[in-house]
């Protein structure tokens, strides 16, 4: 699979040391509130960790699984959600872990949805943006990384459910992406 990658984007060390940054920055802010944690599945679970283990505050965990409808790399917007959060959230301060805002549309159904709940605060902490993709204005107050307009794997993030375990953030070949499509028929 490592004739697959085309480049790292960013080192494993520089994942550790910013999502330290982003864990001190957040524990500043909420200091003296218990804050829920709420993971968008599968792509942020790694993150969510890394982030959790280092937070000073107190936390709770919950997950959200959800949907959009397009081509491989590119959101429609419609958002279906396939696993909601097993918490009531009303009144609690939430933070929103998602691994990558894109295109902004599925996060900002999910963070509609969430608002209607009545938190007491609701915020974003993104590991990687493309702010060049773009296409609604979304407030994100924890951002990991700033990255190109490219398809990105590691740490979380995928390609038909591979290269999610790799521990830092890379592209893969043009030509490796499209045998592993051909290869599982379609991508997942």
């Amino acid at each position: 699979m490592k004739d697959a990658i085309d480049q790292t984007l960013i080192r494993g060390d520089e994942l550790s040391k910013r999502v330290g940054e982003l864990a001190r920055e957040i524990s500043a802010d909420y200091a003296g509130r218990e804050l829920v944690l709420v993971c968008v599945l599968k792509g942020a679970v790694f993150f969510l960790a890394d982030l959790a283990r280092r937070l000073t505050v107190p936390c709770a965990l919950d997950f959200m699984a959800v949907s959009s409808y397009g081509s491989a790399t590119d959101s429609s917007g419609t958002v279906r959600i396939l696993k909601d959060l097993d918490m009531d959230i009303g009144d609690k301060h939430v933070l929103i872990v998602e691994d990558i805002i894109d295109s902004g549309l599925t996060l900002s159904y999910l963070t509609k949805n969430l608002r209607a709940r009545k938190p007491a605060s609701l915020e974003i902490c993104a590991l990687l943006t493309k702010p060049s993709r773009r296409r609604i204005h979304l407030a994100c107050k924890y951002v990991g990384f700033e990255i190109p307009d490219e398809f990105v794997i590691g740490y979380g993030l995928d390609f038909a459910e591979r290269f999610r375990t790799l521990d830092y953030i890379a592209t893969l070949k043009a030509d490796a992406a499209a045998d592993l499509a051909d290869s599982e028929g379609s991508l997942l």
